[in-house]
C-alpha cells in the first residue's frame, strides 16, 4: 500500500457520507446557485516570460509532518496575494494535510484573486461540493483516476458548474493521457503520489509533450527563483 492508496481509501469513506441523498442534494443546490466563480484560467494566462503563481495554503504533509500548524488562511491570502500570486491552491483534506473547507473560504473572503481547491477529488458529488463552499477551481489527479472516462465526467461537470480543472500527471504516460484528453490545465507534478519523492528535472522534462495552447503547471519540487 502507498501513501495514495490510504489517502484514496479514506477519501472514498468521505464521499460515502457526501452521497447520503439529503447531504447530495443540498450540495447540489448550493453549487447550481452559487455566486459566479472568478476566472481561473483568464489568472494564469500573463503575457510572455511572466510566469503566474498558483501560491499554495497548506498546515502539514504525510512526507514533511507539520509545516504550518498554526496558519491564518485569511493572513496568507492577502500576503500571497499582495506579493503578486495568480491564484492560490487550498489544501482541504483533514486527514493527511490538516486542511479544511473552512481555510478556504476564509482565503477567497480575504483577496480577489482565483481559488483552487486542493483535494483528491473521485466522485461528482465532492465537484458539486467544492462548488458550493467556493472554489473556483478543482484538481483532478490522474494517478487517483485510472479510468479516463471517469476524468472526462468529472472534468465536465465541473466545467458545466464554471469550475476551471486542473488536470495532474506525474509521468509520461499520464501527460500523454491528459493531451488526449484536451483538458485545458495541465499540471506536472514533481512529487511521486506512491513515495512522496521529489524530481524537478524529470517532470521538467515532461513540458515538451504538452501543446503550447494548454497552460501548463509547474507543481513540487520549487524552493528558490
Amino acid at each position: 500500500m502507498t501513501i495514495l492508496d490510504d489517502i484514496l481509501a479514506t477519501k472514498r469513506d468521505e464521499v460515502t457520507v457526501l452521497r447520503r441523498p439529503q447531504t447530495r442534494d443540498l450540495l447540489r443546490a448550493r453549487a447550481l446557485d452559487a455566486p459566479p466563480a472568478r476566472d481561473f484560467v483568464g489568472a494564469l494566462r500573463r503575457p510572455e516570460s511572466r510566469l503566474a503563481v498558483i501560491a499554495e495554503c497548506k498546515r502539514r504533509s504525510p512526507s514533511k509532518g507539520a509545516l504550518a500548524p498554526d496558519l491564518d488562511p485569511a493572513a496568507t491570502a492577502r500576503a500571497y496575494a499582495a506579493g503578486g500570486a495568480a491564484a492560490m491552491s487550498v489544501l482541504t483534506d483533514l486527514e493527511y494535510f490538516g486542511g479544511r473547507v473552512a481555510d478556504l473560504q476564509a482565503a477567497r473572503d480575504a483577496v480577489e484573486i482565483p481559488i483552487l481547491r486542493k483535494d483528491f477529488t473521485i466522485d461528482e458529488v465532492q465537484i458539486y461540493e467544492a462548488r458550493a463552499v467556493g472554489a473556483d477551481a478543482v484538481l483532478l489527479i490522474l494517478a487517483a483516476l485510472p479510468d479516463d472516462t471517469v476524468v472526462r465526467d468529472l472534468h465536465d461537470l465541473a466545467t458545466a458548474l464554471d469550475l476551471a480543472v486542473v488536470v495532474e500527471a506525474h509521468d509520461a504516460a499520464e501527460v500523454d493521457r491528459g493531451v488526449a484528453l484536451g483538458v485545458r490545465i495541465l499540471g506536472v507534478n514533481a512529487r511521486d503520489l506512491g513515495t512522496f519523492a521529489e524530481d524537478l528535472d524529470g517532470a521538467s522534462a515532461l513540458s515538451a509533450r504538452i501543446p503550447a495552447d494548454t497552460i501548463a503547471v509547474a507543481e513540487s519540487a520549487i524552493r528558490s527563483a
